[in-house]
């Protein structure tokens, strides 16, 4: 009898899920488990979660799903079909390491109890979807992920917001404006000033043990960190670097990072926030996207003679990126606030060209080190406000129209973008001015998301009604602050 290699493929699935369940049971077993927290992220990228005991968690659990009501879920379902099931997969169990009870986190996929089908909407379930399409394509039988997702640890935020009144107050022991203040505690100086905040050792950079606190608890769970630093800015920011990984493990890993980065700030009396520009006159938080594809273990995005040592897949692949970046925008940089980064004069890639070593570029080549396995291209549109399963999705499925298309990225442009003369800079394509660009450029162009079912126009529909509902209109149509100071006496 012939074995296909589909069958393989399932086997060694099935294989490799029995092996995971059994760790699941043993390490409720061996570690004392109190509760088992099922977690997902809704269609907008926010993580949630229903705890159950040890003890309700067996064989059915992971056969049958545990029931919830998806109506109450943002672009989930309607209240007459808010029946949903979670799914948990037992490849993702790990032990909380800042919950006080001992917890066990198992992520988990969505689906139709009537149908039985998995959720359309549920961004997991794209996410698988974009991995399988890009091995169904036979251009490559995986993708690496290595996103640098930017955020900033604040000591206090507050805002509000009503009919009559509009706020918001950060503050930050760290923040250059408290250099000057006089109160109960005595000044001791040293903050990065504004764009000053890029490699300070401590005491300047006053972040260093929270951020070690996080790679702590980041590589207790399994997820592998490169580095981590100060970023650009005063009062906080900060990056912790991934190691890259495949789409669907590098999204669930982001996932983890987010919600370990917000508690163990919460822990140490801080607030952390992914917010991608909360600070005026100083850089906002990105999350620039390293991605590459590989076949039988072999970088496919490495060419020697290539520019920058870029296979002309690589080529077509950035061509695809800067082809459909006006529509990946809507899900790279899915907020009202995103267009508040990207704006020239803060490293903020407005610029839809590619280059080598060249941070004012949509596109960049990192030069760091000749080894094939380490060609990649640098896409730095997104923030980190982005839903990771879908951003990530989006980019591979516009890479990859750019291969079957043979789309060609033009010339590179290895100068420094922002001292361009105005008539050359005027020539250069630049990113949407605001989310309402990039959804209607999304609405323009979405055919290329649609390909293998990855996307589907459902999800595309909720996507854009509800971030024009909730996003565009909620923001347009309230007052700013600053109009009362530019029209108030007008």
């Amino acid at each position: 009898m012939m074995v296909t290699m589909a069958h393989v493929t399932r086997a060694a699935r099935e294989r490799r899920a029995a092996v995971a369940l059994a760790r699941v049971f043993e390490l409720v077993e061996r570690e004392r488990v109190e509760v088992v927290d099922l977690r997902f992220t809704d269609l907008f990228g926010q993580l949630q979660h229903l705890s159950i005991p040890p003890e309700e968690l067996d064989g059915n659990a992971f056969r049958k799903g545990v029931g919830f009501d998806g109506s109450s879920i943002r672009g989930f379902q309607e209240i007459h079909e808010s029946d949903m099931l979670l799914v948990p997969d037992p490849e993702t169990a790990f032990v909380d390491p800042v919950t006080e009870e001992a917890t066990l986190a198992l992520l988990c996929d969505v689906r139709d109890p009537v149908t039985g089908e998995w959720f359309s909407r549920d961004p997991r379930y794209v996410a698988r979807k974009a991995e399988q399409y890009l091995v169904e394509t036979g251009i490559a039988e995986v993708s690496y992920w290595g996103p640098e997702a930017e955020f900033f640890v604040f000591d206090s935020i507050r805002f509000q917001i009503d009919e009559r009144s509009s706020s918001y107050v950060i503050d930050s022991e760290e923040g250059i404006w408290n250099s000057g203040l006089d109160g109960e505690r005595p000044n001791l100086g040293y903050r990065p000033q504004f764009k000053g905040g890029y490699f300070p050792a401590p005491p300047t950079d006053s972040l260093q043990s929270l951020r070690t606190e996080v790679v702590r608890a980041l590589r207790q769970v399994g997820i592998r960190v490169e580095a981590h630093h100060h970023e650009v800015a005063t009062a906080g920011q900060c990056e912790i670097d991934l190691r890259y990984a495949p789409l669907v493990k590098q999204a669930d890993q982001l996932q983890t990072y987010k919600y370990l980065i917000k508690n163990v700030a919460r822990r140490r009396g801080k607030t952390a926030t992914f917010m991608p520009k909360p600070l005026f006159g100083d850089n906002g938080c990105g999350m620039h996207c390293h991605q590459s594809l590989w076949q039988d273990g072999q970088p496919l995005f490495y060419d020697s003679e290539g520019y920058a040592q870029l296979s002309p897949m690589a080529l077509h692949y950035a061509a695809g990126l800067l082809a459909h970046s006006p529509a990946l925008l809507a899900f790279c940089a899915p907020t009202t606030n995103s267009y508040r980064r990207l704006i020239p004069g803060f490293e903020a890639p407005v610029n839809l060209v590619y280059s080598q070593r060249n941070r004012s570029a949509a596109v960049r080549v990192p030069m760091y080190f000749p080894d094939p396995v380490a060609k990649r291209l640098e896409y730095r549109c997104p923030d980190p406000t982005a839903n990771a399963y879908l951003a990530f999705s989006a980019m591979l499925m516009a890479g990859l129209d750019g291969i079957e298309r043979g789309l060609d990225p033009g010339a590179p442009m290895d100068v420094d973008l922002y001292e361009l003369a105005p008539e050359e800079l005027a020539a250069v394509r630049k990113t949407p001015g605001s989310l309402e660009e990039a959804l209607a450029a999304l609405e323009d162009d979405r055919e290329f998301l649609l390909r293998g079912g990855v996307f589907t126009e459902d999800l595309l529909a909720t996507w854009i009604a509800t971030k024009r509902e909730h996003d565009v209109a909620a923001v347009r149509t309230r007052p700013h602050p600053y109009e009362f100071f530019l029209y108030y006496d007008a």
